[in-house]
């Protein structure tokens, strides 16, 4: 099985949007491709407009919801915030078990988290734990405004510090009427990581899987994350 971790800086980077319009264009490649994000708050797994729901449409995967998203709660809060007030509680060896009973399904799969790189997603384990524990290359996607330098920079350095390989950069959401940050951004931000920059994407007013697609194709080197999925495990 060969993957990588779909992460960001923040919440509402966009970390969806580029997940699912990579796995439609690689569907559309032949790839037999799978999706994963263990962990959903806010909205039902099977509501239209939910990120399970945007990936399994982009993926045109078999999987059900529940199987791309085993784990769902009703507060959009951090998942294991969320899940406190429930009175659950999801640990990493969950989430691994169900991605071992799933991984043999697919040829590729793009593995999604939720919110930024150290968001708590059960006692004890983070984001990063995750991505740690799958063992995945990461990309990691970032906003394109003033302050998404540093907000990607220490993302980049946190996970590095930690041994996870950080396979490129996506900086997602860019303004159709461009400002000097977002003119200089990407240049320092590639400059400062030392780590490739596979796109830049813009905002999107309608979000649907043909659009999603048709983006990606335009505006990201999908030749790159092909080439980094097939370097993979």
């Amino acid at each position: 099985m060969k993957g990588l971790f779909v992460t960001g800086t923040d919440t509402d980077v966009g970390k969806t949007i580029i997940t699912s319009g990579i796995a439609a264009v690689l569907k559309e490649k032949q790839v037999d491709i799978g999706v994963y994000k263990p962990l959903l708050s806010g909205v039902s797994r099977e509501h239209t407009k939910s990120d399970t729901s945007l990936l399994k449409e982009g993926s045109q995967t078999p999987l059900t919801h529940k199987e791309i998203t085993p784990f769902e709660f009703k507060e959009p809060l951090a998942p294991y915030v969320a899940g406190k007030l429930e009175g659950r509680s999801i640990y990493l060896k969950d989430v691994v078990n169900h991605w071992n009973q799933i991984k043999h399904k697919h040829h590729c799969f793009l593995v999604e988290g939720a919110g930024g790189i150290s968001v708590p997603l059960g006692p004890g384990f983070l984001v990063s734990d995750l991505i740690t524990a799958l063992d995945l290359p990461t990309i990691i996607v970032t906003r394109p405004n003033l302050g998404t330098i540093n907000h990607t920079f220490l993302t980049v350095k946190y996970a590095q510090s930690l041994g996870i390989m950080v396979a490129g950069i996506i900086i997602n959401g860019k303004n159709s009427d461009v400002d000097l940050a977002e003119q200089t951004n990407p240049e320092v931000i590639e400059k400062q990581c030392k780590v490739p920059i596979l796109g830049i994407t813009p905002r999107l007013e309608d979000v649907n899987i043909e659009a999603v697609k048709q983006m990606i194709k335009e505006h990201l080197d999908v030749s790159s994350i092909i080439n980094i999925l097939e370097g993979t495990k």
